[in-house]
């Protein structure tokens, strides 16, 4: 009789968004992807939760966000402090020639695609 293995653990996905609307449709997102999602609403509060967390397998962040930082220098921090972490930058303003994303991110402009978001992240981290 074969058991299954129902233990896995869905990969952890850092929302960074300081839109209310806009970060529930990015969880739903990764939800739908079958990922966990954390949430953040600034560049300040992403960097507290990965301080404190080591689970963190991709990021997911807008560029425009009030604070000190915002979602492109978070992204460089990110990508210099904890280079496993791979990253999707989205904006709606800008476009992929407007910026300089680190390597092995991507980039989707906003109206967000699900399906192409959840393609890209599944190729990133493997299937949840």
């Amino acid at each position: 009789m074969m058991v299954s293995d129902h233990t896995t653990i869905p990969a952890v996905v850092l929302v960074v968004e300081d839109d209310m609307m806009l970060r529930m449709r990015a969880v739903d997102i990764v939800e739908d992807a079958g990922y966990t999602p954390v949430e953040a609403v600034d560049a300040e509060e992403a960097v507290a939760i990965l301080e404190s967390r080591s689970d963190i397998a991709l990021m997911f962040t807008d560029i425009q966000m009030p604070g000190t930082m915002d979602g492109l220098g978070l992204a460089r921090a990110v990508h210099e402090r904890w280079p496993p972490i791979k990253i999707i930058v989205v904006s709606g303003q800008l476009k992929l020639s407007d910026i300089v994303i680190p390597a092995d991110s991507w980039f989707f402009g906003k109206p967000l695609a699900a399906g192409e978001i959840i393609a890209q992240m599944r190729n990133m981290i493997g299937h949840a």
